[in-house]
């Protein structure tokens, strides 16, 4: 299994990203997922889930209204889409996924990882 993250960079405050995860293997559409992300010097911090067949999606509150999870079972691509991005964003943005089927946001509770990728915001 690999995850692999793309779609960081730099932007202005107000600005936009969106964040992809690609994921391999069959089990993709099996798996809920998750967005995490680490500022440098702090604990890696839950961002958002979304299960399985994205009926369900969950955010930690400095995100929501801001911040949409979503994912393409058919593309096996997991994604996140940023706006009115913050300077307190600035993070490197991981994927994981949980084979399980928890709903957990403890990132000790997910099985895969992306490399991550980082975003800046100025």
């Amino acid at each position: 299994v690999q995850l692999v993250e793309s779609g960081g960079g730099l932007v202005q405050t107000g600005g936009s990203l969106r964040l992809s995860c690609a994921a391999s293997g069959p089990t993709f559409s099996n798996w809920n997922m998750g967005w995490f992300r680490q500022a440098p010097g702090k604990e890696r911090e839950f961002v958002a889930l979304i299960t399985w067949n994205g009926g369900n999606t969950w955010y930690t509150d400095s995100v929501k209204g801001r911040f949409t999870v979503s994912r393409d079972n058919a593309k096996n691509t997991l994604y996140l889409q940023m706006n009115s991005l913050k300077p307190e964003d600035t993070a490197v943005y991981s994927c994981a996924a949980n084979r399980y089927g928890s709903t957990s946001i403890n990132p000790n509770h997910y099985n895969y990882w992306g490399q991550g990728t980082q975003v800046s915001v100025k």
